[in-house]
C-alpha cells in the first residue's frame, strides 16, 4: 500500500529540515543553514507546490497487532505507527514522517502552538525536579531516562463559550450575644438573586483518551495569542498525535467548565453572610465557535518497580508537572541512622548528666 509523508528540504544541501523551538524557525542539520517559513515558503512556491504539498510516496503495512509498519523512503528502515500517530520521524536517518493521510479532512487541525522549548530545556527541568530530593532514587534521573523525553503535539479541542447564568441562594447571618446568665442567638435569612452573562474564549478540552487529563490541566495554561495557522512543517523532529475524543464529547466538558465558572463567580459576589446556600440555579449555554488545535509537550515516562511514572512539561510555557518515587531502602537506612543518632545523643546526655555515676 502507498502512502505519503511530508518532509521539507534544505534548498542548499537537500538535507531533511527540523523546526528549531528557541529560533522559531528551520535548520538543516547537515549545512548548518536556517530558514524562516517565510523562506521556506518561497522555495516551495518556485518549485510550483506550497509547504503542504511536499510529499513522498512509502510503503505501509499493518503487523498482527494491527499497527501501521511505515518504510522510510531514505534509508528503508521501518517506521513505527498505530492509528492516532499523526507523525514521527525515523530513528536512524531523522527522516521525518509527518503521515499526511492523518492530517486531511476532520482530522486537519486548524492551528498550532510551535514548540517553545527544546528537548534539552525539558531534560535539565526534569534533573532540577530531582534535585534537594535525597530519597529519589538515583537510577530514575540516569541519562538513559531522560533521554526518553519525546515532545509531543496533543491534540486539543478549544471551544468559545457564552454562559448566562442565575443563581437562587439562601444567606444566614448570625449573631451571639451574653446577657446575665444566658447566651442568645438570633439568626437571620435571606432570599439572594444573582444573575449575569460570561464569555470564555478557547476553553481547552484534551482531545486524545492516551493522555491523562489531569496531567494536562495541569500543565495549563497555554498562551494562545501565539497560535499560528497549522503547517505539517511545525511538526517535523517531533511526534503528534490525532484526536480520538469527538467534537461533541469534548464539548460537554467545555459546557461543563464554563457553566461551573460562572456559577462560582455569582456565587463570589455575595459578600456578609455567615453562610450561604445555593438552592437554584439556571444555565443558558451556547458554543460560539469551536476550534482542533495541536498544543506542544514534552512527554517522559519512566517505570520504576513495576509502577510507571509519567512527566509532562508545557512545551510553550516550561510548566512542568510529575511524581516522584521513593527509594524505600533508602528512605528505611535514613530512619535507622536517625534513630541511631538520636539513641546515641540521648545516651551521651544521660551520661554527662551524671547518670553513669554513683
Amino acid at each position: 500500500m502507498k502512502n505519503a509523508t511530508l518532509d521539507h528540504k534544505c534548498p542548499n544541501c537537500d538535507a531533511i529540515l527540523k523546526f528549531q523551538p528557541h529560533g522559531q524557525n528551520w535548520q538543516c542539520e547537515y549545512c548548518r543553514s536556517v530558514f524562516t517559513r517565510e523562506e521556506i515558503e518561497a522555495v516551495e512556491a518556485k518549485k510550483g507546490h506550497t509547504i503542504n504539498e511536499e510529499t513522498k510516496p512509502v510503503e505501509v503495512e499493518k503487523n498482527e497487532e494491527g499497527i501501521d509498519i511505515y518504510t522510510c523512503p531514505n534509508c528503508g528502515a521501518e517506521i513505527v505507527a498505530d492509528e492516532e500517530t499523526s507523525a514521527t520521524f525515523c530513528v536512524y536517518c531523522g527522516s521525518t514522517a509527518i503521515l499526511k493521510n492523518r492530517l486531511v479532512g476532520e482530522f486537519n487541525p486548524s492551528k498550532v502552538i510551535p514548540f517553545h522549548k527544546t528537548k534539552e530545556d525539558a531534560q535539565e527541568a526534569f534533573i532540577k525536579v530531582g534535585k534537594g530530593k535525597p530519597f529519589l532514587p538515583k537510577s530514575f534521573t540516569a541519562k538513559e531516562n531522560i533521554a526518553k523525553m519525546k515532545g509531543v503535539y496533543i491534540p486539543f479541542w478549544l471551544y468559545d463559550i457564552e454562559v448566562s447564568s442565575s443563581i437562587t441562594a439562601e444567606g444566614k447571618k448570625i449573631r451571639t450575644w451574653r446577657s446575665g446568665d444566658y447566651q442568645y442567638t438570633k439568626t437571620d435569612t435571606y432570599d439572594i438573586y444573582r444573575d449575569g452573562n460570561m464569555q470564555f474564549e478557547k476553553i481547552p478540552v484534551d482531545g486524545s483518551t492516551r493522555f491523562y487529563d489531569e496531567l494536562m490541566n495541569s500543565i495549563e495554561p497555554f498562551d494562545y495569542q501565539e497560535l499560528q495557522t497549522f503547517s505539517p512543517s511545525y511538526l517535523s523532529g517531533f511526534y503528534a498525535e490525532k484526536y480520538d475524543v469527538e467534537s461533541s464529547v469534548a464539548e460537554k466538558d467545555a459546557r461543563e467548565r464554563a457553566e461551573n465558572s460562572t456559577v462560582d463567580t455569582l456565587r463570589e459576589s455575595i459578600h456578609g453572610f455567615q453562610s450561604v446556600d445555593i438552592e437554584k440555579k439556571e444555565n443558558q449555554v451556547s458554543v460560539t465557535k469551536q476550534e482542533y488545535v495541536l498544543l506542544p509537550v514534552w512527554m517522559l515516562n519512566i517505570e520504576y518497580h513495576g509502577k510507571r511514572y509519567m512527566f509532562a512539561m508545557n512545551g510553550q510555557t516550561g510548566e512542568m508537572i510529575g511524581d516522584l518515587p521513593i527509594d524505600k531502602k533508602k528512605a528505611a537506612l535514613t530512619a535507622i541512622l536517625l534513630f541511631v543518632g538520636i539513641f546515641l545523643g540521648l545516651c551521651l546526655l544521660w551520661f554527662f548528666m551524671g547518670g553513669g555515676g554513683r
